[in-house]
C-alpha cells in the first residue's frame, strides 16, 4: 500500500468530487504559488460567495471569477492555469520525481521543502544527506571526495590528480558528484518502485550527470541560482542567525570564490542541457516557478 503521492482532488462539492472545504481549498490554492494568507483568503472568499449563491458546490469558471475579484486578474489568470494544471497531476498514476540543484547557500534546501509541502509530498531529502551516509560506510582513504564539502572537494584528489589540466574545484566538485549519484540513483529507485513522490536537492544534482527520461514517474529538474553575489552572501548570514551558528559562517564566506565557480557550472550545464535556471530573489516567486514546472509536466503528460 503505497502513500498519497500529492494533494487530494479539489474540494468543489457536487455529485462527482469530495464535498466543499474551505481549509482543503485553501490548502490547493497554496500549490499555485499563492502565499499561504492570500491562499486563505480567497478560498473565504469563495466560501462566502456559495453562502450567498445558496450553493453547496463550486465551479472553476465561478472560482476564477472570485478570483478576479480577490487576486487582480493578472494573478488570478496564473492561479488558476495552475489549479487546473493540478487537476492533471491528480489524474496521474504516476509518482512525482523533483530535482532541485543549485550551489551551496542559494536557497534550494528551504526552497524544495515548501514546495514538497504545498504539494503534500512527504518525502524530502538532499544529496548532502546521502554524501553523509556514504561517509559511514567508505573511510576517507577509500573514497575521500565524500569527505568534504562540495566547494573543498579539490582537497580530496591525489597529487597525480592535482597535475591534471582543469581547475583542481571543478574536478574535485566532479569527482564527489560521481560518487554521490550512486546513492542518488539507488534512493530514486527505491521511492519509485515503492510508488512514492519524492523531492531530492542539492548540489551534486547537475544537469546532464542524472538520469531523467523515465518512464515510471514525472521527473522534473532545475537549479536555483543567485546572480547577486551579495545577495547570495547574505543567505549565508540569515541561515547562521536562524541555525545559531550550527554551521560555521566563515567556512562559507572563505569558500565564496569555489562556491560561485560551483554555481556557474551548474547554469552553464543547465542551459547546455534545457534544464531551467530560477533565479532565487523572491521565495514566493522562486517557488511559484517551481510549482510550475512540476504542474505543466503533469499536464504535458495527461495529454498523451
Amino acid at each position: 500500500m503505497s502513500e498519497r503521492r500529492y494533494l487530494a482532488p479539489l474540494p468543489l462539492g457536487g455529485d462527482e468530487g469530495p464535498p466543499w472545504s474551505k481549509g482543503l481549498m485553501a490548502r490547493a490554492l497554496a500549490a499555485t504559488g499563492l502565499t499561504p494568507t492570500r491562499a486563505y483568503e480567497l478560498a473565504r472568499r469563495a466560501d462566502a460567495d456559495m453562502i450567498d449563491r445558496g450553493s453547496l458546490e463550486l465551479d472553476l469558471d465561478r472560482l476564477a471569477e472570485v478570483a478576479a475579484e480577490t487576486l487582480g486578474e493578472q494573478e488570478a489568470v496564473r492561479t488558476m492555469r495552475r489549479l487546473r494544471r493540478l487537476q492533471a497531476l491528480q489524474h496521474l498514476e504516476l509518482p512525482v520525481v523533483l530535482l532541485v540543484g543549485g550551489a551551496t547557500g542559494t536557497g534550494k534546501s528551504t526552497l524544495a521543502t515548501e514546495v514538497a509541502h504545498r504539494l503534500g509530498i512527504t518525502r524530502v531529502t538532499s544529496t548532502d544527506f546521502i554524501r553523509q551516509t556514504m561517509r559511514a560506510f567508505f573511510s576517507r582513504e577509500f573514497m575521500p571526495s565524500v569527505h568534504y564539502s562540495s566547494f573543498e572537494a579539490e582537497l580530496a584528489l591525489s597529487r597525480a590528480d592535482e597535475d591534471l589540466a582543469g581547475d583542481a574545484t571543478l574536478r574535485g566538485f566532479l569527482d564527489q558528484t560521481r560518487n554521490v549519484l550512486v546513492g542518488v540513483e539507488a534512493a530514486i529507485d527505491r521511492s519509485l518502485t515503492e510508488g512514492w513522490s519524492m523531492v531530492l536537492e542539492g548540489v551534486h544534482l547537475v544537469p546532464g550527470m542524472i538520469a531523467v527520461d523515465r518512464t515510471d514517474a514525472i521527473v522534473v529538474q532545475c537549479v536555483i541560482s543567485i546572480s547577486d553575489e551579495q545577495a547570495h552572501r547574505s543567505h549565508f548570514w540569515v541561515r547562521d542567525a536562524a541555525t545559531d551558528g550550527l554551521r560555521p559562517l566563515e567556512k562559507y564566506l572563505d569558500g565564496m570564490t569555489e562556491i560561485r565557480m560551483i554555481q556557474d557550472i551548474l547554469v552553464e550545464r543547465a542551459r547546455r542541457c534545457d534544464v531551467p535556471v530560477i533565479e532565487n530573489v523572491n521565495l514566493d516567486h522562486a517557488i511559484g516557478q517551481v510549482l510550475d514546472l512540476v504542474l505543466t509536466g503533469a499536464e504535458r503528460l495527461a495529454r498523451v
